[in-house]
């Protein structure tokens, strides 16, 4: 009966013993595979998120890709605009000044460039810093498999290659710095011939005008009425026209037979590459005029310079270096309504000057 009572209670005593060790076994395991579940979707988060910046790299590298390639047009384009302003003089100002825009553009396109890839430079070098502790982490705690360890050196391959499209590209922006600091220094030393070419012509002009007026001051002495005031020879329009009329008289046709032979003689003189102009300037009073004929002082001032620029055209002066202009009578001479301030404002003005 005592043996029967200690097998009974050694029975007793042995199996809770056995539940216990399994439960924390079975506890055991399924913490294990929580770990590995838990590590398996971070895993895949990290490579997603690592694909998805891959993939919006490439883009951006497309889109710097195309735009050197209109870099290299626009370069292109202002290769023809440099041989076009050393073909032509006379358009070298304006190409010049649209140069040195485009220039200005460029260089603003080159640096905004090269902020983009140092800030590109940066993301993949956090990138590549941060999958390698992703894979150091990974494989310190041995749950990196085969195919993943594939998956991760792929990553840093590419963005090995990334890193060498960038260099490249950097690389080729010095070099667009560089002819870009060439046309620079092309086109200031174009400007400072222009401007010695301009500044030429200006004095040259210059000196065939002094002649011009001296002889006119010559041959014109004698009429108390004509006036000069700068670079202008003023001519009362009663010695030419009568009043209310742009119909020429024999004493203004007199005056400009002289006008036209001093004329005559200095352009021969002149050379062709000076592009010179007569302009001949017509003004009224301030009395309003209308009539069927000149409804305002506009038509009245317009109509007399365009005669004296046909009678000069009979004496032989070339059409194209004539100009005729009418300014009514808004830009008097002299102040006031007396006899005197009317006479004056009544007037043609002649001037000699580039066109």
């Amino acid at each position: 009966m005592i043996g029967s009572r200690r097998r009974t209670k050694s029975s007793i005593n042995v199996w809770p013993g056995y539940v216990d060790a399994l439960s924390a076994l079975l506890m055991l395991v399924i913490f294990m595979l929580l770990v590995y579940v838990v590590s398996q979707l971070y895993l895949s988060q990290t490579l997603s998120d690592r694909n998805t910046e891959l993939a919006r790299l490439n883009d951006r590298l497309s889109e710097i890709s195309t735009l050197l390639g209109l870099e290299e047009q626009k370069t292109a384009a202002l290769e023809d605009a440099m041989v076009s302003v050393q073909n032509s003089l006379g358009a070298s100002i304006a190409v010049n000044e649209e140069l040195k825009e485009d220039l200005d553009e460029q260089e603003e396109l080159l640096l905004a460039r090269q902020y983009d890839l140092q800030a590109q430079a940066m993301r993949i070098e956090d990138m590549e810093s941060a999958v390698e502790e992703t894979r150091r982490e990974l494989e310190d705690e041995e749950l990196l498999s085969a195919s993943q360890r594939a998956l991760i050196q792929r990553l840093s391959d590419q963005i090995a290659a990334l890193q060498n499209q960038l260099g490249k590209i950097a690389a080729a922006l010095r070099l667009q710095e560089d002819l870009t600091e060439e046309k620079e220094a092309e086109l200031a030393k174009v400007g400072q011939r222009l401007n010695t070419l301009l500044a030429e012509r200006v004095d040259r002009l210059e000196r065939y005008q002094s002649e011009f007026f001296g002889r006119l001051r010559e041959i014109l002495e004698d009429n108390e009425n004509i006036r000069v005031v700068g670079d202008r020879f003023l001519l009362p329009s009663e010695l030419l026209f009568a009043s209310g009329s742009a119909r020429l008289g024999l004493t203004g046709m007199e005056e400009l037979d002289k006008l036209a032979d001093v004329l005559l003689n200095v352009a021969e003189a002149i050379p062709d590459d000076i592009d010179w102009i007569l302009r001949i300037d017509g003004h009224t009073d301030r009395i309003p005029i209308n009539t069927p004929a000149f409804p305002s002082n506009w038509e009245l001032s317009t109509a007399r310079a365009v005669a004296v620029v046909r009678y000069l055209a009979q004496e032989g002066v070339p059409q194209d270096r004539m100009a005729a202009a009418g300014f009514g009578e808004f830009y008097p001479v002299a102040e006031g309504m007396t006899e005197e301030a009317l006479r004056k404002n009544r007037r043609i003005e002649l001037k000699l000057t580039n066109r």
